[in-house]
């Protein structure tokens, strides 16, 4: 038996909404590669690794959901939760593997990025790891709401070390990501209260709205490159730069 909190309305929407935040992430993944290639820093190549492995976290979501949703069996609704009942054991193994594989690789993804821009461990990096541990101690099926705590947790630290180099550097670059992130954390605290269909939708919605805020700097970095010679510096918000003015 499965439960997943969505309106019978919305059902197929939230899959929508991770393809397009798919073929978002991977396009970042392929810009950072291309920057990587020219100019040999591996700080880009871990920005790839970060949000790829968040990429392959919503495929196996996608995937996921799309047998719940659509294959396999008898389903019935209750209520604003959707009920599927399927009378192969193999295909209730591919569920609790699909979602377990969705949380671990976006939080993998999360902890990499959060990582990328810090030169040494820090007192944040050890509570980081101690949380880790209760959390360990605590998941089950019955607490979803620890793995939106969780990557909250993350991208709060994120937004805060993008922050700051925004702060030092004031590259417009670096506001859009912080900006994204931002928006991304506010999408997980809306999904800690999802068991009610419509907030479920909202924080769809906000996480939809978050990787627009990406693509659009996707779009702005390839349209800078266009007119001006590429440096391997269009991605400069990966790094603790100096700078002066909202430059790209």
């Amino acid at each position: 038996m499965k439960i997943v909190f969505t309106p019978d309305w919305f059902i197929g929407k939230d899959v929508l909404i991770e393809a397009f935040s798919f073929l978002v992430l991977i396009l970042f993944c392929i810009l950072a590669i291309k920057y990587y290639q020219m100019v040999k820093d591996r700080k880009f190549l871990y920005l790839v690794y970060g949000f790829g492995l968040i990429a392959v976290a919503n495929l196996a979501s996608i995937f996921t959901k799309l047998v719940l949703y659509y294959d396999f069996g008898l389903s019935r609704e209750i209520g604003e939760i959707l009920v599927s009942t399927y009378a192969v054991h193999s295909v209730d193994i591919f569920y609790y593997i699909g979602f377990f594989v969705q949380k671990l690789f976006t939080l993998l993804g999360l902890y990499t990025i959060y990582r990328l821009p810090r030169e040494s461990k820090s007192r944040g990096d050890y509570l980081l790891i101690v949380y880790f541990i209760i959390i360990s101690a605590l998941v089950s099926e019955n607490f979803y709401y620890i793995f939106h705590i969780t990557a909250l947790v993350l991208i709060v630290m994120i937004v805060e070390n993008y922050y700051g180099i925004y702060q030092r550097n004031k590259f417009k670059n670096t506001f859009i990501l912080t900006a994204s992130f931002t928006l991304l954390g506010l999408s997980q605290l809306i999904f800690i209260m999802s068991e009610i269909g419509s907030i479920f939708v909202l924080a769809n919605i906000v996480e939809l709205i978050s990787y627009g805020f990406l693509l659009g700097l996707i779009i702005k970095i390839l349209e800078n490159g266009k007119k001006t010679k590429p440096d391997g510096h269009h991605l400069r918000y990966v790094r603790n730069n100096s700078g002066k003015g909202w430059k790209h």
